[in-house]
């Protein structure tokens, strides 16, 4: 009798299960997904690609039939495990809790058509005990959880081949629709409207500096007489106007004259305290919105990193599985970290077991939280890379605080009044926050968004005051006024979205599913949607024009409801209670309430090209407004137009600044002087990518010739620039040397991250613009014999990952970003990574398996993934979970 056949996703998973399982097991791994809808032209099936729906790969005629095929890169798998099922007698499909895995067991089971029994195995974390009960508990596979995630592929599937073409003709090729991911796009694009309409305001207030003995604190002046002193939330964001009733605007005058006014009208009084006990429960452990939110407020990481961070430490059997809605943790766990408090902490700390309500209505994926697998394993008993190690953390303090006491705090307002020159009172308060006890603040404090908030809730001790005591002047008193510093304010535009509080958007109103999260950001940043500033995310006017257009003429398809409705949808589906046609259906043809894809795409000859309107020039009365290009977004007013900086975000471009770059095209390229050596003019310009220098005239249109140009560095600026410093900068690449040793040219010059030496395809970074032209050859081959730190990029290739040596050749076995998407190479053989395998989470094993199936291959002429404009709608992704 053969051994039992185990299928998991990844080599990683399949690694670890086999440690336990031992030789009673065979363990393979189908690297992800083994089949799914056609990506491009060339993998339509013959006998479809004649039809109008081909290109989709779905039936819209005959129940929306889909087809699906074997990409040419997983057929060689295949073939593998096709091999391994003939011999097993017992199949056990165990990929990932959720409707995907469920998917992806199906389509193994349609693919692989295995004789003898096949079971679907379900477990959420990869430890003997959850795995060995899980096989004991084998069961069929749920083909209403398949029918769900068939349904909500094949409706995305629609949105997107549907869409994207309108956003082809109207707006710019290569871009793409998503269910989710514009509505993401149009959220950070309306926040981004709210900071361009916003109008800034300022007001002043007064700060008391008060010391009781070694102790100083700091009242604020809140009200005089019966008026408020108008603070942030006292003004229209959108005119800056005053709003506030009963309220009193200070300036900088009246402030300064309440200063002095006050400082002599001592002694004030302590006119009240109130003391207030207060209670802090612990929040509940971490799902994988909150997971990914807290990771990039405490770590800075981006949702994409934070998941491949995760999925690492699943495989690897350190924590529960990491896609899942629920808060609910495992007796098992309960207990385990029951013992672990009262083991660090002490009994005191532990306050019995604690289960957290799950928010989220009928939670599709794994049925625990994200938590430890083994409580004994402390973070610092671990030997995890950084990543691992530092999320680790955040999972273990988080699961271990949600079980342990409440913190005991005692919260202080103190008021004090002075009186006026106008006998009218003036009236401080200062708080404070006193922990009595720290509970579940021993070990975890939780992060938040609002950095104001934050510190608010640092400890802050006040001394011990009673009604009654009277602030003195210095040497008078136990009490007294150190000081009173007039404080001036301006109010602020609403932040801008970060990973952080996206997605917690995005789970507030339904949108999409946790899981999808991380590929949906990842999605719109790499289509050029979005780019980064820190950790905010800033819309392109690209994101702009596809927002305006999808909200005019397919508005029902972004509400923020819409996709809402499809997630409930989609769940009455998995339990049974909707039809999968019917569902699709409705979305398609419209009826019950849908709007009906193909009647709003039918009509796509009303819809105009999307402009930005930026004002108007005051003295013609001129439209200013924002156009998309083949190159990118530009300012036009009448038949000017000049193109705008990429790195200028939409709020902060002003109608002034499109002025003046409208203004410098007209009147032609400012000139600096003319190049002694040449006797070529030199001039200053501006364009996509910001300001540049140029040598010679600007080429005629159409012509090859291009003179030569240069970007000016971040401590340039246009209207400063000498004649001298433009030459130089004319002058690079600047040859450093000869590399005796390496045979090998070292030059100097600027980059997109900073000034940096080159070597053949070694990079090295300099530590500031002036050495650019004073790193001399000794200097750069040092810099050279140095490990290479900062970022992974060439200027010949993009490195995304360094895998490691192949255990064959001894070649260097990398990730390289190729023109349609990530791919792995050992220098010879080049393999795509498959578009639903993350690329940090990317094993030596699964990278090996991936080239020595394309060992041998020879490419077909034309091959490859499709240009962007044919998969703008279905775009090769980085991630595990497909995004919508």
């Amino acid at each position: 009798m053969s051994k039992p056949l185990v299928i998991v996703e990844s080599p990683a998973k399949a690694k670890t299960l086999a440690r336990f399982l031992g030789n009673q097991f065979r363990v393979e791994a189908s690297v992800g997904h083994v089949r799914d809808l056609p990506e491009n032209a060339s993998e339509v099936p013959a006998g479809i690609k004649d039809k109008p729906w081909g290109r989709m790969g779905v039936d819209v005629d005959a129940g929306f039939k889909p087809y699906y095929v074997i990409s040419s890169d997983r057929k060689s798998r295949i073939r593998e495990l096709k091999a391994a099922v003939a011999d097993a007698d017992e199949v056990l499909l165990a990929t990932d809790p959720d409707r995907e895995g469920e998917s992806i067991s199906w389509h193994l089971r349609e693919v692989l058509k295995p004789k003898g029994t096949v079971k679907r195995v379900v477990f959420h974390e990869i430890t003997e005990e959850a795995v060995l009960d899980a096989i004991a508990h084998a069961r069929d596979i749920d083909l209403k959880l398949v029918d769900a995630q068939e349904s909500r592929r094949i409706l995305d599937r629609l949105y997107g081949y549907m869409l994207s073409p309108v956003l082809w003709k109207k707006v710019q090729t290569g871009l793409s629709a998503g269910r989710v991911q514009s509505v993401a796009v149009r959220l950070i694009v309306e926040r981004e409207e709210e900071r361009r309409a916003f109008r800034r305001s300022t007001y002043w207030d007064l700060d008391a500096r008060i010391r009781a003995g070694e102790t100083q604190f700091i009242a604020s002046l809140v009200r005089v007489g019966d008026e408020r002193v108008a603070t942030g939330k006292d003004f229209d964001p959108n005119t800056g106007a005053l709003t506030g009733r009963n309220v009193r605007l200070l300036d900088e005058a009246a402030a300064r004259t309440m200063r002095d006014t006050l400082a002599g009208r001592l002694p004030w009084v302590v006119s009240a305290v109130e003391e207030k006990p207060t209670t802090q429960r612990p929040s509940a452990p971490f799902t994988t919105s909150t997971l990914q939110q807290e990771a990039n407020r405490k770590l800075g990481f981006s949702a994409d990193r934070t998941m491949s961070a995760a999925q690492r430490l699943f495989q690897d059997g350190v924590i529960s599985y990491h896609r899942t809605d629920s808060t609910t943790l495992s007796d098992r766990a309960l207990r385990e970290s029951a013992r672990a408090i009262q083991g660090l902490y002490g009994d005191a700390f532990y306050s019995g077991p604690r289960q957290y309500q799950t928010k989220v209505k009928n939670a599709q994926e794994a049925h625990e939280a994200i938590r430890p697998t083994d409580f004994d394993q402390t973070p610092q008993s671990l030997s995890l890379p950084p990543d691992e190690a530092r999320l680790y953390d955040l999972i273990w303090k988080r699961t271990v605080a949600s079980q342990m006491a409440d913190a005991r705090l005692l919260r202080t307002t103190l008021e004090i009044t002075a009186t006026g020159a106008d006998g009218r009172a003036h009236v401080f308060t200062a708080s404070g926050k006193a922990i009595q006890f720290a509970g579940f603040l021993r070990a975890y404090v939780e992060g938040s968004d609002d950095p104001a908030s934050e510190l608010g809730d640092q400890e802050t001790i006040l001394p011990k005051l009673v009604v009654g005591d009277r602030v003195t002047a210095p040497g008078q008193g136990p009490l007294t006024l150190g000081g009173l510093d007039p404080k001036a304010h301006e109010t602020l535009p609403p932040p801008r979205y970060t990973d952080a509080s996206l997605v917690k958007r995005l789970e507030e109103d339904g949108i999409g599913r946790p899981s999808t999260y991380a590929s949906i950001i990842q999605t719109i940043e790499r289509r050029g949607y979005v780019w980064r500033q820190g950790k905010a995310l800033i819309p392109s006017y690209t994101a702009f024009a596809v927002t305006r257009l999808l909200k005019d003429h397919f508005g029902q398809l972004v509400e923020l409801g819409f996709t809402g409705r499809v997630e409930e949808d989609l769940d009455q589906v998995s339990n049974g209670d909707l039809d999968r046609t019917q569902f699709l259906e409705q979305f398609y043809n419209g009826q019950d309430g849908w709007p009906g894809l193909r009647h709003l795409v039918t009509n796509e000859d009303r819809i105009e090209y999307p402009v930005i309107d930026i004002g108007t020039e005051p003295t013609t009365g001129q439209k200013v407004v924002v156009r998309i290009g083949r190159y990118g977004a530009y300012a036009q007013m009448g038949d000017a137009n000049a193109s705008i900086p990429e790195d200028v975000a939409p709020a902060d471009f002003t109608l002034e600044q499109a002025l003046k770059l409208l203004k410098d095209r007209v009147q032609g390229p400012q000139s600096l002087g003319t190049d002694p050596k040449t006797a070529l003019p030199v001039y200053v310009l501006t364009g996509r990518f910001g300001p540049y220098v140029q040598l010679g005239e600007p080429p005629e249109k159409g012509s090859k010739e291009k003179p030569r140009r240069a970007s000016l560095t971040k401590n340039d600026h246009p209207d400063s620039l000498t004649l001298e410093r433009a030459l130089e900068l004319l002058s690079l690449p600047r040859l450093v040397g000869h590399d005796a040793e390496t045979g090998q040219d070292i030059i100097a010059n600027f980059g997109r991250f900073g000034p940096y030496v080159k070597r053949g395809d070694e990079f090295r970074s300099l530590g500031g613009d002036a050495e650019v032209f004073a790193v001399t050859l000794d200097q750069a081959i040092e810099l050279f014999k140095q490990e290479k730190k900062g970022r992974r990029r060439t200027a010949t290739r993009t490195v995304l990952r360094e895998v490691g040596l192949h255990p064959a050749s001894q070649a260097k076995v990398e990730v390289l970003e190729g023109r349609y998407g990530p791919y792995v190479t050992d220098g010879t053989t080049n393999a795509s990574v498959p578009k639903d395998v993350v690329v940090d989470a990317l094993t030596l094993e699964e990278a090996v398996g991936l080239l020595k199936a394309r060992e041998g291959v020879t490419p077909k002429k034309g091959r490859g993934r499709a240009p962007a404009k044919r998969t703008a709608a279905a775009p090769r992704k980085r991630a595990t979970k497909r995004s919508a």
